[in-house]
């Protein structure tokens, strides 16, 4: 009989221990912090997130995204800032390095700061606890700079699995975004699929150029000429992908790349 109580009690106390959070929305949940760094994906997790390459909607935006942080153009700017872009920039931490002044007033004037990476790895096919710390890193960075934990994640070079997008999860990543379109480094767009114009919904990725022909005020400011003629305008990518719905079985991508990759 004593046994019996005694095992039931030990029950009840491991029961009991099991109740406590094991991550969530609060300050430091959602970014990886909770789990060991060896940790695979949680079993029981949610829904993965989203994979875009553009956005079904029925308004005339294209959204304009800007990879890796190595061009810093002063007078790129000016022109978020006068033409009220709301642009999205994909930082990797390693390429930035000393530059997040230079996307802190981007930030003020309208941009937003989302994840690509801290070193800029392709993530396909490598193991869970490296790619996690990939996003959660840059996560945490991102958050400690700017205050800010992002929503959007583009991996490195459009590659990724589904250890990829359970780290992003993971990370409390909300969509991974990929792209259709490029803005080249001499300012002509390039398409991965579909139609070769511009199309609503299309998200137009802009890479870092090693030495390209024109600068990136330049190339964007081509490229708002062209979305007028066609009677499109520059939406903001978060305030959209929120409303699409989280992926059920999500496969393994790797887009076409440009000459450069993003």
């Amino acid at each position: 009989m004593r046994a019996g109580l005694l095992a039931g009690a030990v029950a009840l106390l491991a029961a009991v221990a099991g109740c406590g959070p094991s991550g969530g929305v609060g300050d430091g949940a959602g970014d990886g912090a909770g789990r060991s760094p060896g940790a695979g994906p949680a079993p029981g997790a949610g829904a993965l997130p989203p994979v875009v390459d553009r956005v079904p909607t029925r308004d005339g935006v294209v959204f304009l995204t800007y990879d890796d942080g190595a061009e810093r153009d002063p007078r790129f700017v000016d022109l978020v800032r006068e033409r009220r872009l709301p642009v999205s920039l994909f930082l990797t931490d390693s390429v930035v390095g000393p530059g997040y002044a230079h996307f802190a007033r981007l930030r003020s004037v309208g941009a937003s700061l989302q994840n690509h990476t801290l070193d800029h790895p392709a993530l396909r096919g490598l193991p869970y606890a490296g790619q996690r710390a990939e996003i959660c890193g840059q996560q945490r960075k991102l958050k400690s700079r700017f205050g800010v934990r992002p929503r959007l994640f583009r991996p490195p070079y459009g590659t990724y699995d589904t250890t990829t997008l359970r780290a992003a999860a993971d990370c409390g990543i909300a969509a991974v975004v990929l792209w259709r379109v490029t803005l080249e480094p001499d300012g002509h767009l390039t398409y991965t699929d579909g139609p070769h114009h511009l199309n609503p919904g299309d998200i137009i990725a802009v890479p870092s150029g090693e030495a390209p022909t024109l600068s990136l005020t330049e190339r964007t400011t081509r490229l708002l000429t062209e979305l007028e003629e066609r009677g499109l305008e520059v939406g903001k990518l978060e305030d959209h992908v929120g409303h699409i719905s989280p992926s059920a079985v999500p496969g393994e991508h790797r887009s076409p790349l440009s000459p450069s990759g993003v």
